[in-house]
């Protein structure tokens, strides 16, 4: 079995040319394939291998302080998800292209699964309000799998979010709005902007939706989770719906960077 790990951390990085040389020879030499994507805002990263050679590669990554720690999600597979090794260097380990909002300077509020979890079954939070649950991904994942009665924003890059939740103010007025992602890299920055923006009562779903199946399971979900690598999806066991065997291209044309486009 191949240990699949999705990782990231908000975290002001320096010397990025002298970081990537370094991530990247120690991911080749344990014979690891992925993306890293590295930002002056953090690191955001999927890794596929051995489970001792990923275990090492994070124990390596632990040798920079700033990169000590790192909260990782691990999932299994029959073979590698991921066809090559690469480590790039960008403006944004998720793209949002708003310049003010930095999750590394204090993180929006959030919500526990199984907190989430009382309110969706009780259909309102502690405070009475009824829920709006928003879908900060892709419309395609979406489509292949979300929270039952989410709302879909419609955006095709999650640049788009801003342009796309303001039609939906009204809708979302006086509610608990609860953003989630996959791994909730995406909702860092949402529930900032949103707060910034002056949206009332949001949270992000702690951990996402990777989160929500190690602790819930399948409760509230309907569908899949679509994941950037070759299992395609994911069910609520964390299983892939296609292995990795397969050799399943991960839809039509998008890797592993589509999630932060």
């Amino acid at each position: 079995m191949k240990l699949n790990v999705a990782v990231y951390r908000f975290v002001d990085l320096d010397r990025l040319e002298a970081l990537r040389t370094r991530i990247d020879a120690a991911g080749r030499a344990l014979g690891l394939r992925g993306t890293v994507l590295l930002a002056p805002e953090g690191i955001n990263l999927f890794a596929s291998g051995a489970p001792e050679a990923i275990e090492a590669f994070l124990e390596h990554l632990a040798e920079d302080d700033r990169l000590r720690d790192l909260p990782v999600k691990r999932s299994w597979s029959q073979a590698v998800a991921f066809d090559r090794w690469r480590v790039r260097l960008k403006k944004e380990i998720v793209t949002l292209r708003q310049p003010g909002i930095r999750p590394r300077d204090g993180r929006a509020d959030s919500v526990a699964p199984e907190t989430l979890d009382r309110w969706l079954q009780a259909g309102h939070d502690d405070d009475g309000r009824p829920l709006a649950i928003v879908d900060t991904r892709n419309r395609f994942e979406f489509e292949i799998g979300s929270f039952a009665d989410a709302i879909d924003p419609g955006i095709t890059a999650f640049s788009q979010l801003p342009q796309a939740l303001e039609p939906l103010r009204p809708a979302l007025a006086g509610k608990r709005v609860v953003t989630f992602c996959t791994g909730g890299i995406r909702c860092e920055k949402a529930v900032l902007y949103m707060a910034r923006a002056g949206f009332e009562h949001v949270v992000q779903l702690d951990g996402g939706v990777l989160a929500w199946f190690e602790r819930i399971g399948a409760r509230h979900w309907r569908g899949d989770l679509f994941v950037f690598d070759k299992r395609v999806a994911l069910d609520a066991t964390l299983s892939p719906e296609v292995d990795a065997d397969l050799g399943a291209e991960v839809g039509p044309g998008i890797d592993a960077e589509a999630a932060t486009a």
